[in-house]
Formats: C-alpha cells, sequence, structure tokens
C-alpha cells in the first residue's frame, strides 16, 4: 500500500467515526409531541403569570433542554406543576407535552 493509500484509508476513517457520533447525538436528541389539537402558549418562565413568548402550532415537537417546577396546570396529560425549557427563556407546561411520563424526564434546569 502506498503513502497516499494510507492516508485516503485513515481519512475514510476519521470520517467514518465523526459521523457516528453525529448520528449517535441526532439519536440521543428526543423530540416530544405537542398534545393532539392544542396550540400552545410558549411562556418567559415557568408559570402562568409569565407572559407569552409565542405560541406553538398544532402538531409541534420540542426538544426538552431540562425541566423545573413551577405554575400548576391541567391539560391533556393530567395535572402537574413541571415545566418544560425548550430554548433560553421559552417554557411550556408538561401537561400540554407527551413525555410519557407524569414526572420529570430531563435534568432539572439549574
Amino acid at each position: 500500500m502506498s503513502v497516499d493509500q494510507l492516508t485516503d484509508a485513515a481519512g475514510e476513517d476519521e470520517r467514518a467515526t465523526a459521523e457516528s457520533v453525529a448520528t449517535a447525538s441526532a439519536t440521543a436528541l428526543n423530540y416530544y409531541p405537542v398534545a393532539p389539537g392544542y396550540r400552545v402558549n410558549v411562556r418567559s418562565g415557568p408559570g402562568t403569570q409569565y407572559s407569552v413568548v409565542r405560541v406553538l402550532p398544532e402538531g409541534a415537537k420540542v426538544l426538552i433542554n431540562c425541566q423545573t417546577p413551577g405554575t400548576r396546570v391541567s391539560g391533556p396529560y393530567g395535572t402537574t406543576n413541571i415545566w418544560d425549557s425548550i430554548d433560553s427563556g421559552e417554557y411550556v407546561s408538561d401537561a400540554y407535552i407527551r413525555t410519557g411520563s407524569d414526572g420529570y424526564v430531563r435534568p432539572r434546569c439549574s
């Protein structure tokens, strides 16, 4: 094998490893659906007293960064005080997000 062939083979191995890591990272991200038929208020903090910063459309899916306690809310998935942080300064009540659990599914927000 020539030096060029060895270099090409090493480059392919590095690319394959990088692709595997990227795929594993993307797979680890869990997007959770908003309850069917609902448009959900996104608030600036974990409670109904915070202002609405935007509204999630029907059929939206969210990436939950962390979860924190806040105002108790009743929705299609029960009554809870858990709020999901979906972006910096953006929170939605877990009562409207199908996480498959009545408890915390992500780390607590710090």
